[in-house]
């Protein structure tokens, strides 16, 4: 039986753990070929290395996802490998968190450049063979913090709640050629960024969370897919909480 995704080609930024790798892997077993950038070197090899052991096909790209010519050189590299491109999740970020009162401009900006930076300059990179086609899913990785505020993550809520921008704005712009632009905003997920945080404060969180835990990449992944897939294809310019109930 084909899957949801059967015959699509998904570029996943920030594919090779946590919430992109979730991705990524839900995507290929709903028969879509995934192509996953990553940072460092090898990073994205054991996400290859799983998606082809289970019988899906998948390529790596390495690159600084903030620098424009890395992004185009990687969609090109997608184009070439798999010979169309009809997904995009920008979901790419990092962290650089601290009492805004003594944060560095430098960590506000290399924030800004990957998390928001790097949405852009990859959607910018798949507009013209979306447009062209006809057809394409951009998704988003926004994130509760982008639409409430955090302390502490000044500069990690100014690029989610760009995010919440862009998508409203190329979601406009995009739609007369049926490309469809989303985001998905999570809320306190289990992830090598949140397990950084106090076993403490940890629980606080999730006895803030109605659901009563904090959630988990699969518990994201269905949001992803309907996006994606054919039931969200008259949905665009949507942001979708994925929280546990935690911003009611």
């Amino acid at each position: 039986m084909s899957g949801r995704l059967s015959g699509k080609v998904a570029l996943i930024t920030g594919g090779s753990r946590g919430i992109g790798r979730a991705v990524a892997e839900a995507f290929s077993a709903e028969d879509a070929s995934v192509a996953v950038v990553h940072s460092s070197p090898g990073g994205g090899d054991a996400v290859v290395q799983a998606v082809t052991a289970a019988g899906g096909r998948a390529r790596a790209f390495q690159a600084d996802v903030s620098d424009a010519s890395a992004a185009e050189k990687v969609v090109d590299g997608v184009l070439e490998a798999f010979g169309r491109l009809d997904i995009l999740v920008n979901n790419a970020g990092v962290t650089k968190d601290g009492p805004f009162i003594r944060m560095k401009a430098e960590d506000f900006d290399r924030v800004l450049s990957v998390n928001l930076g790097g949405a852009f300059a990859f959607s910018k990179a798949v507009a013209r063979p979306m447009m062209k086609q006809r057809a394409g899913r951009i998704i988003n990785v926004t994130s509760v913090v982008g639409l409430h505020g955090n302390a502490g993550q000044a500069n990690y809520a100014a690029a989610k709640a760009g995010l919440v921008g862009l998508t409203k704005s190329l979601a406009r712009e995009l739609a007369s050629r049926s490309v469809t632009v989303n985001a998905v905003a999570p809320g306190y997920i289990d992830t090598d960024m949140t397990r950084a945080i106090p076993e403490s404060a940890r629980l606080a969180l999730a006895a803030q969370i109605p659901l009563g835990r904090i959630g988990t990449p699969k518990d994201l992944v269905e949001a992803f897919l309907f996006l994606a897939g054919e039931g969200g294809g008259y949905v665009t310019g949507q942001v979708i909480q994925v929280d546990g109930g935690l911003f009611i």
